[in-house]
C-alpha cells in the first residue's frame, strides 16, 4: 500500500513540475533539478530494493535516514541557491533605483534649463517659440505662448 502511495506522489511530482514548465510557471533553468528530482523518486518507488542497496553500500543502517539526509542537503542547496539569486535581485534594484534617480535629476535640470530658456527669449522682445498642441479629437492646433 505504501508503495502505491509514493508511485502516486512521485507521479504527481513530475506531472506538476511537467505542468508548471509547459505554463511559463517554472523557468528551465531550476525545471532540470525538480525533473531529476521526480525521476529520482520514481526510480526509488518503482525499485524498492535500490534504495537498501545504497543503503548499505553507503554504510548508513536505516534507508530513510539516507533519505532524509540527501533531502536535508537537497533543500539547504535550494535555499543557498534562492538566496544568491535574492541577493542578486536586490543589487539589480537598487542599481536601478539609482539609476532613476539621477534620470530624474536630470530631467528636473533640463526642464529648469527650458524654463530659463523660455523666460530669456520671451524677455528679450523676440517672438517666443510657438508649439503644437492636439486637441482632444487629435486635431493639431497651433497656440502662443
Amino acid at each position: 500500500m505504501e508503495s502505491i502511495a509514493a508511485l502516486i506522489f512521485s507521479l504527481l511530482v513530475l506531472g506538476s513540475v511537467v505542468f508548471l514548465l509547459r505554463g511559463k510557471g517554472l523557468r528551465e533553468k531550476y525545471a532540470f533539478l525538480w525533473l531529476l528530482v521526480a525521476v529520482g523518486c520514481l526510480v526509488l518507488t518503482a525499485i524498492p530494493g535500490m534504495l537498501r542497496g545504497v543503503t548499505s553500500l553507503i554504510g548508513v543502517q536505516v534507508p530513510s535516514n539516507l533519505l532524509f539526509a540527501v533531502g536535508i542537503i537537497f533543500l539547504t542547496g535550494v535555499a543557498l541557491h534562492l538566496s544568491w539569486e535574492v541577493s542578486v535581485l536586490e543589487e539589480e534594484a537598487r542599481t536601478l533605483s539609482e539609476e532613476a534617480a539621477i534620470n530624474r535629476v536630470r530631467l528636473e535640470e533640463l526642464e529648469r534649463k527650458i524654463e530659463f530658456l523660455a523666460a530669456t527669449v520671451g524677455d528679450s522682445g523676440r517672438a517666443a517659440p510657438t508649439a503644437t498642441s492636439t486637441t482632444p479629437r487629435g486635431q493639431s492646433q497651433r497656440r502662443t505662448d
